[in-house]
C-alpha cells in the first residue's frame, strides 16, 4: 500500500571532499550530513550522483592509457573528437543505437540507452580522466544503504542518479540508474482516477521523479 506524501524537503549535503578510489562514501556522507545539522533519519532518501560513486569505486579511466581502434580513430577524425574517448564509449556499450553529427547514442552494458555510454568528463579531476558508470549501480546503492544503517542505525533509501537527455526536448534530467530501499516503480494499474475510470497502463517512475 502506498502512503501519500503531503510534502517533501530537499537538503543538499555540503562539505563533501573530492572523493578518491577506496573512500568510504557512506561514512563521508553521514559525517557531512551530521556536521551541517541534518543527520540521516528513518525514511530519508539519499540521492547520489553516479560520478561520486564511480570515483569511490575506481571506475575512472585515464585516456592517455587507452589505445583506440581503427573505428574509433576514423569516427573521431570525422567529427573532431578524442579517439581515446570514443574508444572508451564504444567499450562501455552493448550496442550502438545511433551515430551521426558527432553524437554516439548507445545501449550500455546495463541496458541504459544514452549518449556516450554514460562516460562523463565533468567533475573528474584531471584533464585526461573520465568516469564510467558504476559496474552494478543497484549493488552500489545497496552497499551504501547497508553502510549507512551500520553507521547510524537509520533506514535510508539510496538512489544513484545520472543525467540523460530526452528526444525532442531541450536540456537534461536526472534519472535513477541504481536504487536500494524503495520500489522504483509505482504500479497504478487497476486504480481509479478522479472520475472512476480504471487505470490500465499507469506505472509511475517514482525513483526518477
Amino acid at each position: 500500500m502506498w502512503e501519500v506524501m503531503k510534502a517533501i524537503q530537499v537538503i543538499g549535503i555540503e562539505g563533501v571532499p573530492i572523493i578518491q578510489k577506496g573512500d568510504d562514501l557512506a561514512e563521508i556522507l553521514c559525517r557531512a550530513a551530521s556536521e551541517q545539522g541534518t543527520p540521516f533519519r528513518d525514511g530519508d532518501i539519499l540521492v547520489v550522483t553516479h560520478v561520486v560513486v564511480s570515483r569511490a569505486e575506481g571506475e575512472v579511466v585515464d585516456l592517455r592509457k587507452v589505445e583506440p581502434s581503427e573505428f574509433a580513430v576514423n569516427f573521431a577524425r570525422e567529427f573532431d573528437k578524442d579517439p581515446a574517448l570514443v574508444e572508451v564509449v564504444l567499450r562501455e556499450s552493448r550496442r550502438i543505437v545511433r551515430m551521426g553529427q558527432g553524437k554516439i547514442i548507445t545501449e550500455t552494458r546495463h541496458g541504459f540507452v544514452c549518449a556516450n555510454s554514460g562516460v562523463d568528463k565533468s567533475n573528474v579531476p584531471g584533464e585526461t580522466y573520465v568516469a564510467l558508470l558504476p559496474k552494478d549501480p543497484d549493488s552500489s546503492a545497496r552497499r551504501i544503504r547497508r553502510r549507512i544503517a551500520e553507521l547510524t542505525g537509520k533506514d535510508v533509501a539510496v538512489i544513484i542518479s545520472d543525467t540523460h537527455g530526452r528526444p525532442f526536448r531541450e536540456g537534461e534530467i536526472n534519472v535513477a540508474i541504481g536504487v536500494a530501499g524503495l520500489n522504483p516503480i509505482r504500479d497504478r494499474r487497476g486504480e481509479k482516477d478522479l472520475f472512476g475510470y480504471t487505470l490500465r497502463v499507469k506505472r509511475t517512475a517514482i525513483a526518477d521523479e
